[in-house]
């Protein structure tokens, strides 16, 4: 398993991977719409997924003395691994953000503010993407546009949701800076982070056997 995750990091992941991990940095832009930066992660998903299908990974993996069902596993490991990093800069940013700009700006009027739920949403839409997009793409290796289509279409409907809620009046404490309504945000941050954890391994466990079904 060690070996695979290093011939992952070695010749699949794409450079963007590391790109988009800047894009935590926009939600120091005032009133945008800060979900889109969980769209990112899953773009760096779809052209790892791409280059690796291009530069024959699936013929060269399938020749190393490996488990099979270890092959989806590797690649998901990594790729949560700029996921999790991801979040990790986001909540760096935001706590940034919330240490040096002044209170008007650190309510958003377009969607959710920077803040703990926040990061509970970013965890949500995460695992929403690995639970559709890699048990499809395990499915068939080779099919890579379908599944991000569909992953990215179920991520831009809860994102549409999230924004939308943002404008209701109940839902107003959850918009508001840290540490206002301190209690109910970690409650949000850590049931998205719990709900990762369950999608994420919901969705390793369902590309393994999928993947051990295919003819290589």
């Amino acid at each position: 398993m060690k070996s695979l995750i290093s011939k992952e990091f070695s010749l699949c992941l794409h450079p963007t991977s590391i790109i988009f991990l800047a894009f935590a940095a926009l939600v120091f832009v005032p009133n945008y719409p800060y979900e889109v930066i969980f769209f990112f992660s899953g773009l760096a998903v779809f052209f790892t997924a791409m280059a690796a299908r291009e530069n024959g990974d699936l013929a060269f993996t399938a020749s190393l003395p490996v488990k099979k069902r270890n092959v989806p596993l590797a690649r998901m490991a990594v790729m949560m691994m700029f996921q999790c990093a991801l979040l990790c800069l986001t909540a760096l940013c935001i706590v940034i953000k919330q240490m040096t700009f002044p209170q008007t700006m650190l309510v958003n009027l377009v969607g959710n503010s920077a803040n703990l739920a926040f990061c509970g949403y970013g965890a949500l839409l995460l695992g929403i993407f690995n639970l559709m997009f890699f048990p499809l793409h395990y499915q068939n290796p080779t099919k890579i546009g379908v599944p991000f289509a569909i992953a990215t279409a179920v991520q831009f409907a809860l994102i549409g949701c999230m924004v939308m809620l943002r404008h209701l009046p109940f839902y107003a404490p959850l918009t508001s800076p840290d540490p206002d309504y301190y209690g109910i945000k970690l409650a949000i941050l850590f049931g998205g982070l719990t709900l990762y954890a369950v999608l994420s391994a919901l969705a390793a466990r369902l590309s393994m056997q999928r993947f051990e079904r295919v003819d290589l």
